[in-house]
């Protein structure tokens, strides 16, 4: 009796909110790999070629098992909810870093175009700061990096702004991270075209040169 082949991988793509992820999961489908997203979240002004986000992924925490309609896929899990993940499956993690007070700069940014659509003023500051930040994706990591989780999670770290700079680069790095999951899903990725879907016009919120300030635009 033949052996039962084991599930396809998945792909997830994570960070915190405002830290790249979407532009990842842009490069991926645009490098033919299949993603799984819906029209929940439209695009908007904060993210003019959209979210790419999957509605399922919010509800993890509650329903871990339903992380299974992305195998053979990629799919936006946002770097609080990784360890909601069950175990029994293989992930090829694409971590979007970002420098902390950009991110933390984006965030209002978005949450002040938010509001103005509704006609509101912007919410009072969380609190929730760059050193914050920080903090969540250095445990995230560890947690990612930890013994207990390399025989489930392969990790690559792609930075927010060397995908920006350097975007055939940055695509030919995933590409080769991505090579076994590829070949097992049976399908090759167009680094070229990942490349070309970065528009580097949406890098709108950089931290400012030898200062703790981000300029938002």
């Amino acid at each position: 009796m033949s052996a039962t082949p084991a599930p396809a991988p998945i792909v997830l793509v994570s960070g915190l909110p405002r830290s790249g992820t979407s532009l990842l999961m842009q490069m991926l489908a645009a490098g033919g790999f299949p993603v799984l997203a819906d029209d929940e979240r439209a695009p908007d002004a904060s993210n003019p070629k959209g979210y790419q986000e999957w509605g399922g992924a919010k509800g993890l925490a509650r329903d871990p098992e339903s992380v299974r309609v992305a195998r053979g896929r990629a799919v936006k899990v946002i770097s609080a909810l990784l360890p909601s993940l069950p175990a029994g499956e293989r992930y090829f993690v694409l971590f979007a870093e970002r420098d902390p007070r950009e991110i933390e700069a984006s965030q209002r940014a978005m949450l002040a175009r938010l509001a103005a659509a509704r006609g509101e003023s912007l919410p009072p500051d969380d609190g929730v700061g760059a050193a914050a930040l920080a903090a969540h994706v250095a445990r995230a990591r560890a947690w990612l990096d930890a013994p207990a989780q390399r025989d489930h999670f392969a990790v690559l770290a792609v930075r927010h702004a060397d995908a920006i700079r350097a975007p055939r680069e940055a695509a030919a790095r995933i590409a080769a991270f991505l090579a076994p999951a590829c070949a097992e899903i049976g399908i090759a990725l167009d680094v070229a075209a990942m490349a070309a879907a970065v528009d580097p016009a949406l890098y709108r919120t950089r931290a400012s040169a030898g200062s703790g300030a981000a300029a938002a635009f």
